[in-house]
């Protein structure tokens, strides 16, 4: 048989997976490639009822805005990069912890009720995260001022003062988002095989010296892999939560890129969509560069990477 009849026959053989498959194609085409065309009212003066095409061309008008006109874009990007880094320095590295120890925690059943506690604070939506921290911080019945008064401190506004908002709002993250966070973990280490722990300990290692030759090896291609996932998102910040906690009294810390562009795009009296997709626009580039970048960075150091 013919190389070209034996392609088409496993074409016609298999034609029904290849029908599957144009749904999450069409849907990518549709959802995510399709909607770039809009992104050029970033280079225009967009005006609704003119369209995007008969918009007025400006070029890079509306980047140089959002450095040159804007007094608050360095505490903006400022904000957006100390959370960030904030995160990943506290988030990252605890379901890495939290998995190691769930891994030798004793009780088959017990484990189960741990996990299960744990991922759970994952499913609650972010409006009712926001919601509890606001109780939790209110300074007349709040829980953490009660305690504070209970131990003979003064009642203070905890989620309006500045100081305090990156702390919450990356803790509550971490509490949130920990047990969900260590899964793709904890399934990596079911994969390392007993015969390396059972030599191990016939050798004399402890518990310590298992976990650092044995089971962080095994797992540090995932751990790299989301590594680099991460940094390519170093410029965003959900603008959900952050909206949500949000005031005058704490804006100089809570003013993020995310909020920035919600406000001056659908937020304000006068809709500033080309200016809101600029900064949008902008950003993404600056993640996908340092995704990249990390990603060439670990290819040449480890050898493991996404691409």
């Amino acid at each position: 048989m013919q190389p070209n009849k034996s392609k088409f026959g496993w074409f016609r053989n298999n034609i029904s997976l290849y029908l599957m498959l144009l749904i999450p194609v069409a849907y990518i085409l549709i959802f995510h490639y399709y909607p770039m065309y809009g992104a050029q009212i970033a280079f225009r003066d967009y005006r609704i009822s003119r369209g995007i095409l008969n918009s007025e061309w400006v070029g890079m008008k509306h980047f140089v805005k959002f450095f040159t006109r804007n007094y608050k874009v360095w505490r903006i990007i400022g904000n957006t990069l100390g959370i960030n880094l904030y995160q990943l320095a506290a988030g990252f590295p605890l379901p890495i912890v939290f998995a190691l120890l769930l891994n030798y925690l004793p009780g088959k059943n017990w484990r189960k009720v741990v996990q299960t506690v744990t991922y759970a604070p994952y499913f609650i939506s972010v409006v009712v995260i926001a919601g509890m921290l606001l109780q939790f911080c209110s300074t007349k019945n709040g829980l953490f001022n009660n305690i504070i008064a209970a131990l003979g401190g003064t009642r203070t506004d905890i989620i309006g003062n500045p100081k305090n908002f990156w702390s919450l709002y990356v803790w509550s993250g971490i509490w949130q988002s920990l047990g969900y966070g260590s899964v793709i973990y904890f399934s990596a280490l079911q994969s390392v095989d007993p015969q390396l722990h059972e030599a191990a300990i016939m050798d004399g290692a402890t518990l310590v010296k298992r976990i650092w030759h044995i089971d962080l090896p095994a797992i540090l291609p995932t751990v790299i892999i989301l590594l680099i996932m991460r940094c390519g998102q170093i410029v965003n910040v959900g603008y959900e939560k952050t909206l949500l906690l949000q005031n005058d009294l704490n804006l100089s810390a809570s003013e993020v890129i995310s909020t920035y562009t919600y406000k001056v795009g659908l937020g304000g009296s006068t809709n500033q969509f080309s200016y809101a997709t600029a900064i949008g626009l902008m950003t993404s580039v600056v993640n996908f560069v340092l995704l990249v970048a990390v990603n060439a960075f670990s290819k040449r150091v480890s050898e493991t990477s996404l691409f």
